[in-house]
């Protein structure tokens, strides 16, 4: 079973509490690349409408209040409000809570398929269904094939990433393994002379931690460093506020 939490390890600059880097394994990788697949519906519901940035929680709202007076007779909300996310991820952590997975569902078509010309032009999702061409209900299940997949290896972790390599997560989410050298160069970036500014925290991530991460991702190019500063409280900010102010 994937974890509920990860442990994620920060790099700071005690003088400006910016978190340089993040060091991070498998788990963690993949809760943020997982990320990329999530439905719109699904994001703005984690977030809640008053969090997104721009109109798409009015948008998600608007639909919300829509009574059903206004909607076709086929058309379900949920398909929209809450959609559902694939299979796939199942068996990465769930560091975000209430994403319903997508469950197979099978596909019918008529009886009358390989008797009759036309009745094979026709499939659907319910056994309950009529066919169109010969009225008869269409409660065969129909064989799906699916393009040839790469077949998984023993040693496959599933997820997105190898687990035996250690990840950088720069503060914008700029995923690279982790490297000395990539290191180096990153300290010289940010002007880094003295190291003993240099403070080392770990953090666990869980479900909600998580949803905060997403809702940083959407709002600012200074992921990790927002997170932290949220936890470290009023001190950190009014830091990072007067290193602000002194470079204007």
């Amino acid at each position: 079973m994937a974890p509920t939490t990860v442990s994620l390890k920060l790099l700071v600059d005690s003088t400006s509490q910016r978190v340089l880097l993040a060091e991070a394994g498998k788990d963690f990788v993949d809760f943020l690349f997982n990320i990329l697949p999530l439905p719109l519906g699904t994001v703005i519901g984690l977030l809640t409408k008053q969090d997104m940035v721009g109109c798409l929680g009015n948008l998600y709202e608007s639909l919300e209040n829509l009574s059903d007076t206004y909607l076709q007779s086929m058309a379900n909300k949920d398909t929209l409000l809450k959609p559902k996310v694939s299979n796939y991820a199942a068996n990465l952590p769930s560091l975000l809570p209430n994403i319903q997975s997508l469950t197979s569902t099978n596909i019918y078509n008529c009886g009358n398929s390989y008797h009759r010309r036309g009745c094979g032009i026709y499939v659907a999702n319910d056994s309950n269904s009529i066919c169109l061409s010969c009225n008869n209900i269409m409660s065969q299940i129909a064989t799906v094939v699916n393009p040839p997949t790469k077949k998984a290896s023993s040693c496959d972790e599933g997820g997105y990433v190898k687990g035996v390599i250690t990840y950088m997560i720069m503060d914008d989410l700029v995923v690279r393994p982790m490297s000395t050298i990539s290191c180096i160069t990153l300290l010289k970036k940010f002007n880094i002379k003295d190291v003993g500014v240099l403070e080392e925290k770990v953090i666990d991530i869980g479900a909600d931690e998580g949803v905060k991460l997403l809702k940083a991702s959407l709002q600012s190019k200074t992921v990790l460093t927002m997170y932290f500063s949220g936890r470290r409280g009023t001190k950190v900010m009014l830091a990072i506020l007067v290193q602000y102010l002194n470079l204007i």
